[in-house]
């Protein structure tokens, strides 16, 4: 034997280790930008007053609305 057998051993698994650590923080990276807050469970009158303080809606479109809800 002339010495190769560990150098090889040795770099394949240290080269399998870099390409694991590499793909792991490219996903790392990737999944950092999808932070999305959790959902909230809004009541219908929650997002007809969110629509109406937007100008989705007008004033007499809100009433209507106000009206089915109740």
């Amino acid at each position: 034997m002339n010495g190769m057998g560990w150098g090889m051993g040795f770099g394949w698994i240290l080269g399998m280790a870099v390409l694991i650590v590499l793909i792991w923080a490219v996903t790392k990276g990737i999944n950092a930008g999808q932070n999305t807050p959790p959902t909230e469970n809004k009541s219908a009158l929650d997002i007809l007053k969110e629509r109406y303080a937007r100008g989705e809606i007008d004033k007499e479109e809100f009433d209507e609305k106000m009206h089915l809800i109740s």
